[in-house]
């Protein structure tokens, strides 16, 4: 029998809304609840045990609304956290990594930039990437501090955030990359900045689309696809600024969806502590 439960989906800001576009794309009927931890943002620079306490409360949050599967739309909270979601919650959680095969796939240069936050490039789960698949061609990393703060402004294309973008994109270029992978649910917001620096032959890929192709696939095979043909619902909390979460949501999402402040520290702790 089809569930009728929604996708939660989460991440460190407004960055993961380019994940929820593309879940709403491939999942028209399904309800969605998204939340937006602005209020701890970025999870780059935090530890890894700090990431999976936030994770974990979200994360029980997300279910105490009725979720039933989890989409973690981080790749810093995918690293950090996603096998201990695995380990405490029963739902499926669905995660997401750089997409470093599809761009050493798309590469003629045999070199491949990477822009991405401190936290993912320290993180075991890249290491494994790059072992897997950096034989291949040589990889170029490139932390991007800064970028995140300048989405979750609404700042897309001022004159701060093209001299960032220009700071990160340029010096991979000049390694030879002909490939950039954007490794940040935040950073597909920049994407017609960064294609403007990079240029017209330089290939652009980020991992949204195969997120919610695996999202697809898990809640097919458990037989939890909504069996309704109306028009899925959405709603948003963050941790943050109620206001710019709605900017973005009216903005970036393109609907004025309901959106409210996530309870305070403490009621999500409680809830994460029941939950496991």
């Amino acid at each position: 029998m089809p569930h009728t439960g929604p996708i939660g989906v989460f991440d460190s800001g407004i960055g993961g809304l380019s994940v929820l576009k593309e879940i709403r794309a491939l999942l028209p009927h399904e309800d969605l609840l998204y939340v937006a931890d602005s209020g701890h943002v970025p999870y780059g620079d935090k530890s890894e045990a700090y990431i999976q306490q936030r994770s974990l409360e979200i994360g029980a949050f997300l279910l105490a609304q009725g979720a039933k599967v989890l989409v973690v739309a981080c790749n810093t909270a995918t690293a950090a956290a996603v096998t201990r979601l695995r380990e405490t919650f029963a739902v499926p959680i669905v995660g997401m990594e750089p997409a470093v095969k599809p761009a050493v796939a798309a590469s003629r240069s045999g070199v491949v930039g990477v822009l991405a936050t401190v936290g993912t490039l320290a993180s075991a789960k890249f290491a494994a990437l790059l072992s897997r698949y950096g034989s291949e061609v040589e990889i170029v990393t490139q932390p991007c501090p800064g970028l995140v703060e300048q989405v979750e402004r609404a700042d897309l294309d001022g004159p701060q955030t093209r001299d960032l973008v220009e700071s990160y994109v340029l010096p991979l270029l000049a390694r030879g990359a002909d490939t950039l992978i954007l490794g940040c649910t935040h950073y597909p917001f920049l994407r017609p900045l960064i294609a403007e620096v990079a240029g017209p032959d330089i290939a652009i890929i980020d991992t949204g689309a195969a997120v919610a192709r695996q999202l697809r696939r898990v809640l097919g095979e458990a037989g939890l696809l909504t069996g309704s043909t109306t028009a899925g619902g959405a709603s948003f909390w963050t941790s943050g600024d109620l206001g710019r979460l709605r900017h973005a949501v009216s903005t970036l999402w393109g609907r004025d969806d309901p959106t409210a402040a996530l309870p305070p520290a403490p009621v999500l702790a409680a809830a994460a502590d029941l939950a496991g």
